[in-house]
């Protein structure tokens, strides 16, 4: 590629303002970029850097008013689109553009069939094409975004298909008309690595084979080095650094880039303060079984969420666990905080069997036995102050009664924020500060164990970097037991002193941190560590990358044998009517007769 090649989409110096009752400000600030043929741009920045308001406001795409588009220009081939009627815009999008937004559930439409939605998409655009024609490249189109058996599934609705299958339909309408740009607005984050992993691969097939020019916009640094061939770095509504991958990963230019990756390789590879083993157990989970009733398994079926597990937890420790969505973490979660409470086996809590507790018996439990949940907007009561919310504990529990406003200054203190937001509303902190807030909030009585369930998630790389520091420094300072769960393998490993990885129910393998991140003995945590993006461009290639078939099977009528065993690459006759049992296997306990058969040596185990 030459210097003079012309670029199929290029934005210069665009300028958007937004109006709202508080007066104007600047959203876009002279913003400038370009993509060629068969090239990704990934734009990468926290929330509010203006990533995503500049693409929509290029593609016009934003409602006018409030937005303004107050200079610059976007040439589509030299076409610029900020001077179309929307007669020629509605033309080119569909056709020329491809979008693949975020959420993929609000972009299809809940009550027609997917192979429907994709076929419309290609009739309006082609109006000569019959309807049996259209459905027909419509299949085509499913096979090519790899959706198993997709002469059959064409005719399902969205709710009948997972978050990942559901984000490759909205790749196949964005791609059915041939585009000349893609534009991928975070596409993968809401999905869990493995099925992150084959969304990137399809999009990075689509390209190789038919050269589209594709912008990739995400916070995500791993998904960046994953894709893209060039980057623009966005902050505080302007570009602050642009060039080849390789060279902005390897030598950034600007502190704030060097900032963003140091946080992200932090993330991925510090691991939490020794503990030593000799604490005592603060909770203990025996053959724990949480059935769920089925929605839509026919009657009497239920979800087979946690079937079986039992693990302990020591004063001081943090036990981290993985596992895609569905896999019954966030069952586990709420099962053992009593939020839920379980079918059979028993939760043991300082010496205390609570599994059937309730009323005061209860809530004195929970006044040592908190929870901090995934999305800190949705958990906090959006009509009472931060202040009021962290103090509500303590008066429900009638604690600290002639000091309630001291002890939440005291908590405000010790998880960073600032006296004055204690008057404020959840909706005018960021995502950072009203974390802190859940935090604080759990940790209002003085627990002993915090069960966190993906607190992290929904945060940019800076802010879980920040939560994250605050989570281990309060460790430290009160001695807190953690039960970590998450999907993200690189936050998980930060904290955890061992890590225990669920599927389908089932622990599969548990063991000390880093001997599950470094010598993974199960082939499906060998699957999910590969599929962890990774942190330099160039080893993109080098990469031993394992790619899961299909999705997890349905939990409601969950496989014999090894439940792995529909989707492992080493499965053999055994597997598929034997379950295994965890077996001690080179310092850790794995659930495979292929790793326990095979160890009489350790070497010869990891090597499978």
């Amino acid at each position: 590629m030459t210097a003079a090649t012309t670029p199929v989409f290029e934005v210069r110096d665009l300028t958007v303002d937004f109006d709202t009752s508080e007066g104007s400000f600047r959203a876009v600030d002279a913003v400038s970029f370009a993509v060629h043929a068969g090239q990704t741009l990934g734009l990468v920045g926290e929330s509010g850097a203006g990533k995503s308001v500049s693409v929509k406001a290029a593609l016009r795409l934003l409602d006018e008013p409030p937005a303004r588009i107050t200079g610059g220009e976007a040439l589509l081939d030299g076409a610029d689109l900020l001077e179309m009627t929307s007669r020629q815009l509605r033309r080119i999008r569909g056709r020329d553009i491809g979008l693949v937004l975020q959420d993929p559930l609000t972009s299809l439409h809940p009550s027609l069939r997917i192979g429907d939605q994709i076929a419309e998409a290609i009739h309006l655009h082609d109006t000569k094409i019959s309807r049996r024609a259209a459905r027909a490249r419509a299949v085509e189109l499913l096979d090519l975004v790899g959706i198993p058996q997709a002469h059959r599934r064409w005719r399902d609705h969205p709710h009948e298909w997972s978050g990942g299958m559901r984000q490759r339909a909205v790749i196949a309408i964005a791609i059915a008309n041939g585009p000349k740009l893609l534009v991928a607005d975070e596409p993968t984050t809401a999905l869990d690595v493995t099925i992150q992993a084959q969304v990137l691969g399809v999009l990075r097939e689509i390209q190789e084979a038919t050269g589209t020019a594709m912008i990739l916009i995400t916070h995500d640094l791993g998904v960046i080095a994953e894709l893209a061939d060039v980057v623009t770095v966005l902050h505080d509504a302007r570009v602050v650094e642009s060039g080849p991958a390789i060279e902005v990963f390897r030598a950034p230019k600007l502190p704030y880039t060097a900032s963003l990756l140091a946080r992200r390789s932090a993330i991925a590879r510090r691991g939490p303060d020794p503990v030593a083993r000799e604490r005592e157990v603060v909770l203990d989970v025996e053959d724990l079984v949480t059935h769920l009733p089925s929605r839509g398994g026919g009657r009497g079926a239920v979800v087979h969420a946690v079937d079986g597990l039992s693990f302990s937890l020591r004063a001081g420790e943090t036990l981290g666990l993985v596992g895609e969505s569905g896999c019954g973490k966030s069952t586990l979660a709420r099962s053992v905080v009593r939020l839920l409470q379980p079918t059979s086996g028993s939760i043991t809590f300082e010496g205390q069997d609570i599994t059937t507790v309730a009323g005061a018996d209860l809530r004195a439990v929970h006044a040592r036995l908190r929870i901090v949940f995934q999305d800190p907007f949705a958990s906090l009561n959006p009509r009472r102050t931060v202040g009021d919310i962290v103090a509500e504990p303590l008066r429900i529990q009638g604690r600290h009664r002639n000091g309630v406003r001291e002890r939440v200054a005291e908590l405000f203190e010790l998880v960073g924020l600032d006296h004055d937001l204690l008057v404020r509303y959840p909706h005018q902190l960021s995502g950072g500060q009203r974390q802190r807030v859940g935090i604080a909030r759990a940790l209002a009585l003085e627990p002993r164990v915090l069960v966190l369930d993906e607190p992290v998630s929904s945060l940019d790389v800076p802010i879980q970097a920040q939560v994250l520091e605050l989570l281990g420094r309060l460790q430290r300072e009160l001695g807190l037991a953690y039960l970590f769960v998450s999907h993200d393998l690189g936050v998980v490993r930060q904290l955890s002193h061992r890590l225990a990885v669920m599927y389908l129910g089932k622990i599969v393998e548990i063991g000390p941190a880093a001997t599950v991140c470094d010598r993974p003995a199960h082939p499906y945590t060998r699957a999910l560590l590969s599929a962890v993006p990774i942190d330099d461009p160039s080893e993109r290639d080098s990469k031993r990358r394992i790619i899961l078939v299909g999705e997890p099977p349905d939990p409601t009528r969950p496989p014999t044998g090894c439940r792995f065993s529909t989707r492992c690459w080493l499965a053999f006759d055994r597997c598929r009517t034997e379950e295994p049992e965890l077996e001690v296997v080179d310092g850790r306990s794995c659930a495979c007769h292929l790793v326990v058969d095979a160890s009489s040596t350790a070497a010869t185990a990891l090597e499978l």
